[in-house]
């Protein structure tokens, strides 16, 4: 089988040609048609991700067939048994397991879902990992309603563009921030009701006055701009944060959270529930994710070029070769 390989740090991921693997108990093999990329490969190729080993195979996004089934994989390994928390043995497909930028893989049977019908092989390979953050970080712990105005902060992302796609479904009212105005444009063009530029000093007053203040926002971001964050809540709100790509936070004012009484949630993928509830919201509302850029198993090298500039709107998806 063909593999994209990484040997080591700071090296190009390397076509190689590997034996088909041999599933063990309770493991299935999966002739993979379609993966997708995630911050998270590209971060592993840098070191910032604990737990390195080479070589891998990266990929946590992948859909395929065993026998004549069309499947979509979680990618998150041994969760455990708290729907709050996941086990310390929880890991995700892709560093240290091989993982989707390949012809095939093995996985456990549990980890194997029906592919959404109404999506194609590159529209579902979009979905496990940012999918089911979303979904959580939304429902599980944000407790989104219908009736909420939801801020997501970020757009552009996998994970920001599926909060859009799913608060849209829901009939929320979504508004998105983002350092390019074109970013902006696209989110209204898929529903969003606005948003503004958080390269403005005065982003927070601005987004006030024309949107009002918000019951859930999602944000995968932190950096300083956070701190402008409870300024655009309403008190009783709820804010969960799924990533931290502008760092760490400074000048977060207590008194803003603890006088409009703020929930300040974390949230990191998702358990096996979250994972079956996002595909049938999926399902439900035939939601088809956004994708930004689609290229083949051979030009990884560029996809990955094009992950790292940070600039798509949706995901980066691999098409995999046939035999």
């Amino acid at each position: 089988m063909i593999a994209a390989m990484l040997r080591g740090l700071e090296l190009p991921l390397e076509l190689t040609d590997l034996p088909v693997p041999l599933a063990n108990k309770n493991e299935v093999l999966v002739r993979l048609k379609a993966a997708a990329l995630n911050k998270r490969d590209y971060w592993i190729t840098k070191g910032k991700y604990p737990g390195l080993t080479f070589p891998s195979i990266p990929g946590s996004d992948g859909v395929g067939i065993i026998g004549s089934r069309e499947v979509i994989i979680n990618p998150g390994l041994d969760w455990g048994n708290r729907p709050d928390q996941f086990s310390p043995e929880f890991r995700i497909i892709g560093m240290p397991e091989f993982g989707t930028l390949s012809q095939w893989i093995k996985i456990p049977l549990t980890n194997i879902y029906d592919k959404p019908a109404h999506l194609n092989w590159i529209e579902a390979a979009a979905l496990p990992v940012c999918g089911v953050t979303a979904y959580r970080a939304m429902f599980t712990r944000g407790r989104a309603r219908p009736m909420d105005k939801m801020l997501v902060t970020g757009i552009g992302g996998g994970v920001a563009t599926f909060a859009l796609l799913f608060g849209v479904a829901l009939g929320m009212e979504v508004w998105v921030t983002s350092s390019a105005d074109h970013k902006i444009d696209l989110a209204v063009q898929h529903g969003a009701k606005g948003g503004v530029n958080y390269s403005s000093a005065e982003w927070a007053k601005d987004l006030s006055a024309t949107a009002g203040r918000f019951d859930l926002v999602i944000d995968g971001a932190g950096g300083n701009d956070f701190a402008k964050l409870p300024q655009v809540m309403n008190a009783g709100g709820r804010m969960v944060i799924y990533g931290g790509t502008r760092g760490e936070i400074d000048g977060l004012s207590p008194q803003r959270i603890f006088w409009k009484q703020l929930d300040v949630l974390g949230s990191t993928m998702g358990s096996p529930e979250d994972f079956k509830s996002m595909l049938d919201f999926v399902n439900q509302y035939r939601i088809k994710p956004i994708i930004s850029h689609v290229f083949s198993l051979r030009e990884i090298n560029a996809a990955m070029t094009v992950l790292a500039k940070g600039e798509q709107f949706g995901k980066i998806c691999i098409e995999i070769p046939g035999d």
